[in-house]
Order: C-alpha cells, then sequence, then structure tokens
C-alpha cells in the first residue's frame, strides 16, 4: 500500500501544501500516495492537537516533508498523530538522532571534523572561559562554530568561522554574535567543529546531499546551495558504515571533498526536514516516500 505524506499547508490557504512543497506533494499524488496537511505554526506554538486537526482520523503509517521541527516539537507531533491513529516512520528518538549533532556525532566521528559542544538555552551565553576550555579538546586551529542543527554559515565572518580557536576574545566574539542571530531559534545548545578545507569549484564547495534509505545510499542531489544542477559522484565505501550504526531509516549527508581528495562528512540530517536542490526532480524523492 502506498505510504502516505503528511506536509506543511500553506499559511495563507489552509486547504493547500505549503508553495515550497506543492511540487512534490502533487508528484506523491502521481506516485498514487496519499498527501495530509499539518499546520507547522501551530505546531511551533506548541499546539499540537490545533497543528494535526486536518490528518484524517486512521491514516496509519506516514512520514513527514516540511519545514524542520524542534526534536521536543516533533515528539508531540507524534503524539497528536497516535491519537488521531497515525504512526510516524521515523520515530521521535530518531529524529533526534538524526536532527541533532550529538545524536548522530559518535557514529561519524571517524568521517567528519571533530566536534565538541555545550548545552545552552536560546538566548543563552557560555562564559568565554568554558568556550576556551570546550575549544582546548579540538585541534589546533580554526573552527566553526554552530548549534545542534545549523551554522549561519552565510555570515561566515561574523557568526561562524573562527580563524583560531586559541584565541578566546575572538571566539567568544563569533560565538556571542552566533547567538544573537540565533534568537529564539538556537538548538540545542553551541557546537564547535575543527575546520577543514574542501576543494572548490568556481569558489563553491564540492559539496554533494545524499540520501539514505534503510542504510542504503538510494539519491545524490546537489547541495541546497550549490549552483550547479549536476553533483559530483561521491566515495561512500566509508560513510555506509556510519550510518548503518546510526540506525535510522530516513537520513541524509551532505559530504564535501577536502583538499587531500577524501570525501568527508559536513552534516547529517533526517532526510523528513531536508531541503532538495532547484533542479533536483521531486518525482524520484516521492517515489522513493511512497515504495517505501
Amino acid at each position: 500500500m502506498p505510504m502516505p505524506v503528511l506536509y506543511c499547508r500553506d499559511a495563507f490557504n489552509p486547504r493547500r501544501v505549503d508553495e515550497h512543497f506543492a511540487l512534490e506533494a502533487r508528484e506523491v499524488r502521481a506516485c498514487g500516495g496519499a498527501v495530509a496537511l499539518i499546520d507547522h505554526d501551530a505546531l511551533l506554538r506548541g499546539d499540537a492537537r490545533e497543528a494535526v486537526a486536518q490528518v484524517p482520523a486512521g491514516l496509519g503509517r506516514a512520514w513527514y516533508r516540511g519545514w524542520m521541527i524542534p526534536s521536543d516539537r516533533y515528539a508531540a507531533l507524534a503524539e497528536a498523530l497516535n491519537r488521531r491513529g497515525t504512526e510516524l516512520v521515523v520515530a521521535p528518538e530518531q529524529y533526534r538522532k538524526a536532527h541533532e549533532l550529538p545524536g548522530w556525532y559518535a557514529m561519524f566521528a571517524e568521517v567528519t571534523p571533530a566536534s565538541v559542544w555545550r548545552p545552552t538555552e536560546p538566548g543563552g551565553m557560555v562564559s568565554a572561559e568554558d568556550l576556551a576550555a570546550l575549544a582546548a579538546s579540538l585541534p589546533s586551529g580554526a573552527g566553526i562554530v554552530k548549534d545542534y542543527v545549523k551554522s549561519r554559515k552565510h555570515e561566515w565572518e561574523q557568526a561562524c568561522f573562527v580563524p583560531d580557536l586559541a584565541d578566546a576574545v575572538g571566539l567568544t566574539r563569533i560565538v556571542r554574535r552566533f547567538v544573537e542571530l540565533q534568537e529564539e531559534f538556537l538548538a540545542g545548545g553551541i557546537v564547535l567543529r575543527a575546520f577543514e578545507a574542501f576543494s572548490r569549484l568556481e569558489s563553491v564547495a564540492a559539496e554533494v546531499r545524499v540520501w539514505w534509505l534503510d542504510g542504503e545510499p538510494r539519491w545524490l542531489t546537489p547541495h541546497p546551495d550549490s549552483p550547479f544542477g549536476r553533483g559530483l559522484v561521491p566515495d561512500l565505501d566509508h560513510v555506509r558504515p556510519a550510518v548503518r550504526r546510526l540506525g535510522c531509516r530516513f537520513v541524509t549527508t551532505d559530504v564535501a571533498l577536502r583538499t587531500d581528495g577524501v570525501w568527508r562528512v559536513v552534516e547529517v540530517g533526517d532526510g523528513q526536514v531536508s531541503d532538495l536542490h532547484r533542479s533536483s526532480s521531486r518525482a524520484e524523492l516521492a517515489a522513493l516516500l511512497v515504495g517505501s
């Protein structure tokens, strides 16, 4: 039986799929899959019951495809759906494991830049002393600041790249600006990662998004930020064991070619909330979901 897919509804027309996912939803229907709507805004407000009010009762097992959801809100979504007879294919503990760096890092430690983290509330700030102690456990040199889910790479010099992790003043300045810009959307805490230099194509990192289903790489797409419509073909032999150790049904790995020719995992994510490159076929993703 084709797997149903839950999409975020359009904020201005509650009967329609959010415009960003509308084409994908049409392809799901074309594959014979059912589409239902959730209210993402209500979910973020903490009203999970209202968020699932449009989901038909007794839908059975279903995928979610839409905007990112904080892990605690995803758990609330799963509980509200269960009361209506719908079970998310990706359980809350699996979602958190793939969505947040502390959940996946141990399985990928050998194939991703060295990382350390500290839980932090939105708007909260780790002291300069604690940041220095955190950074001291990383290799010397440059680093990256992010939270458990996202970085501010488009504010590279202000809130992402740290030229020298041993420079406590500079590190604190970058982290403070990152926290300010993330505002209430800071996810989980502060993460420091060792900086690795990646190969570049026309000044853009050579990066590919790999879509894994049940431990197998099923689809390669360019990274959503890539200006290129076609990506490279990465060597995944050393990545596959890490994905299988993670044990999550549907994940993405963003892999980049380091300057020494080794493919490295830059980010791991839950496939339900991973975005697509504008050139990528929505029909291919729909077929993957509906037929799983």
